[in-house]
């Protein structure tokens, strides 16, 4: 064996992805289907982590503990790959701005200018913060000389030893915790992205509105026929010079207004309804056959589809997704969750991919 080939052989061994072995995972990422990641928690942090094995990991209020009057949160995201960095962003529910500085037991680590409550380190700087806190106890933000508040490091060790190894930096020299004597080309390459190619936009004409007859047909079709009274009218958007994409409301609560996606097809005043298909359902579809979307968003000259269903404050707290029509099913193009809320307001995305006209 020449020493090219014992090289690669050993590069091989260690997982490092090369130009070649980039060829699989492009074709296993179109054909697999929609998967978001489960979040994971520890202690008081949560972690999530894309198909693209992009990770990003959130501090929580201690379990059980009471909601501050001015809450503070901290995060860390990687990308993946040999050559990605780590940042550290701080946000806290104001407007103000300003210098912050971050103090791990006592000692300064680090330091941003923050604008509307929000701050981010990059660089060495941020990796050092990062390790800092996965090994200390006790973290503080200051403006100054006053206390902006104090997030749990408890859990934050475990959650960026999970980073870690879905990145297969475990044993490496860019790890942040699981370090190890092996270099950067030891680390896995970032998955190829799925690549979904959007269905061309149709003509600027307005969809007709919807006859009497077809709005008490479509509540007797999609079940609404009680939530869509004293509701707004059901919205209609043009996917095509045959077909209607209609939102049809279906209940409501405090802050969150479901709809029930339904597309139509025919000559107004005699349309046929079915209901929209999805590569992966909206995660408030209770039912098998009927999709529910939250607080829904359309974007005509995307031709996206926006879900996103707001937290209750504890437990589970929401989370969204975003679809985009090919022309024949919604496919999915992002997907975040919050998991567990404990004062988490940060969603972290579970799945994305790549929009292609």
């Amino acid at each position: 064996m020449g020493a090219k080939d014992f090289f690669m052989v050993a590069l091989a061994a260690l997982g490092w992805s090369g130009a070649v072995s980039a060829q699989a995972p492009a074709t296993q990422a179109r054909a697999l289907p929609p998967k978001p990641a489960a979040l994971e928690t520890y202690k008081d942090w949560t972690i999530g982590c894309d198909n693209r094995n992009r990770c990003e990991t959130v501090s929580l209020l201690p379990d059980g503990g009471a909601w501050p009057d001015s809450p503070v949160m901290v995060g860390v995201v990687r990308e993946a790959g040999p050559d990605a960095a780590a940042e550290v962003w701080v946000s806290r529910d104001t407007n103000s701005g300003g210098e912050i500085s971050i103090h791990v037991d006592g000692r300064r680590v680090a330091s941003a200018m923050s604008r509307d409550g929000d701050a981010t380190i990059r660089g060495p700087q941020a990796a050092a913060l990062a390790i800092a806190m996965a090994r200390g106890s006790a973290l503080e933000l200051r403006m100054g000389n006053r206390s902006l508040g104090k997030p749990s490091l408890a859990g934050s060790g475990a959650a960026l030893r999970y980073m870690d190894a879905r990145q297969g930096r475990a044993g490496t020299s860019t790890a942040l915790v699981a370090t190890g004597p092996l270099g950067p080309l030891a680390v896995r390459a970032a998955p190829a992205a799925p690549v979904i190619k959007r269905a061309p936009l149709p003509a600027a004409t307005a969809p007709a509105a919807l006859w009497r007859e077809e709005l008490t047909a479509l509540g007797k079709f999609t079940r609404c026929a009680d939530e869509m009274k004293g509701a707004e009218p059901p919205q209609l958007y043009r996917l095509s010079r045959t077909e209607t994409l209609i939102l049809v409301p279906c209940g409501s609560g405090a802050y969150n207004f479901t709809s029930v996606p339904v597309i139509a097809t025919g000559d107004a005043g005699r349309r046929a309804f079915r209901l929209a298909s999805f590569d992966l359902k909206p995660g408030w579809s209770e039912e098998e056959a009927r999709p529910m979307l939250v607080n829904v968003g359309w974007t005509a000259d995307k031709l996206r589809l926006d879900s996103f269903a707001k937290g209750r404050g504890i437990g589970d707290c929401g989370g969204s997704e975003a679809y985009v029509w090919d022309g024949t099913r919604f496919r999915l193009i992002e997907a975040t969750s919050m998991g567990e809320c404990r004062g988490a307001w940060h969603w972290i995305r579970t799945w994305s991919a790549q929009v292609a006209e």
